[in-house]
């Protein structure tokens, strides 16, 4: 009997040309660590009386589908899920490429994305996926991955593929190793960790409908968020927080002039810390920052993938 495995599956992902059918082709099989993306329906458990102690059968609830998927931060395929989070890009050169993606956008484009276990078989196409979140962490060392957070408005299942024939983009990853981070501009040191969170704050459409599914996901707000953890070696960041200055911050990773994933912040604020001694090694300063709309560019965050790739 033939068992499914992690090793096994298989994604294809493609961009609906209606929300919430999957296209007949132009799928592209992506690179992913794991996912948790799928449809379900839970049960409502009796409430009657009359029958007994014993309760009568449950009743269907409405179907919920979203996940969330954690994927590499490479050259190429990442392309697509800023695509998603931010809209089309700006494409500009001949060689390299460079997509600029911008904040601010009011439409969002839907994917179909297909997870394959062929043992089974079980093929399940979520259709109507939208990127809600992009979280990623930047560290000394380990694994550089994206969690993308999607909400999707339904799962199909099938005995065989519906992707057709997918094709694939070259995987490139960049490494924590390739990274730098810059406040305005400058080289910004004794930071240990950083975290980014944009969210596009998606509002389910919940209407009423034969097949329980949403109607839709609208954006609404937007956000950007995150972490900065320092070694406490000077006062330039506790000054900007006490002052409520704002500054930029940009992140950069690199494999050389043809293949780079830049990350601007142009308006970020810092709450104001609390710097305690937990013990005899060094102090650390933790700042849950905010970002928002810059007066130039007129836009929260700027993402910048530059590559081969003639189009997303």
């Amino acid at each position: 009997m033939a068992r499914a495995y992690g090793s096994r599956v298989q994604m294809n992902v493609a961009f609906e040309s209606a929300y919430g059918t999957a296209p007949a082709s132009g799928y592209r099989t992506m690179p992913f660590a794991n996912h948790g993306l799928g449809a379900q329906q839970p049960l409502l458990e009796n409430e009657l009386l009359g029958f007994g102690r014993d309760p009568v059968d449950p009743i269907k609830d409405a179907v919920s589908a979203d996940g969330r998927i954690a994927v590499p931060i490479d050259v190429e395929n990442l392309g697509v899920w800023l695509k998603g989070a931010f809209g089309a890009p700006t494409t500009t050169g001949t060689t390299p490429k460079v997509h600029t993606f911008a904040s601010g956008g009011f439409t969002l484009p839907s994917l179909a994305i297909e997870f394959g276990y062929p043992e089974v078989p079980h093929f399940a196409m979520n259709t109507g996926c939208m990127v809600d979140r992009l979280r990623w962490q930047m560290e000394r060392s380990g694994q550089l991955r994206m969690d993308v957070d999607l909400v999707a408005q339904g799962e199909a299942i099938a005995g065989a593929t519906g992707a057709g024939t997918p094709t694939t983009y070259a995987l490139s990853r960049f490494g924590h190793f390739n990274g730098s981070i810059t406040r305005d501009g400058a080289a910004f040191g004794n930071i240990e960790s950083a975290e980014f969170v944009y969210s596009n704050n998606l509002d389910r459409v919940e209407t009423i409908r034969s097949d329980g599914k949403i109607e839709g996901a609208d954006p609404t707000i937007a956000s950007l968020t995150g972490k900065i953890v320092a070694r406490f070696a000077d006062t330039t960041l506790l000054t900007q927080a006490i002052n409520g200055a704002a500054c930029e911050l940009a992140t950069l990773y690199s494999l050389g002039a043809n293949a780079q994933f830049a990350f601007t912040a142009h308006r970020v604020l810092l709450p104001r810390p609390k710097i305690a001694a937990e013990g005899p090694k060094g102090i650390r300063a933790e700042f849950e920052w905010q970002a928002a709309k810059a007066a130039s560019p007129a836009r929260m965050c700027t993402a910048v993938l530059t590559n081969t790739i003639a189009s997303y």
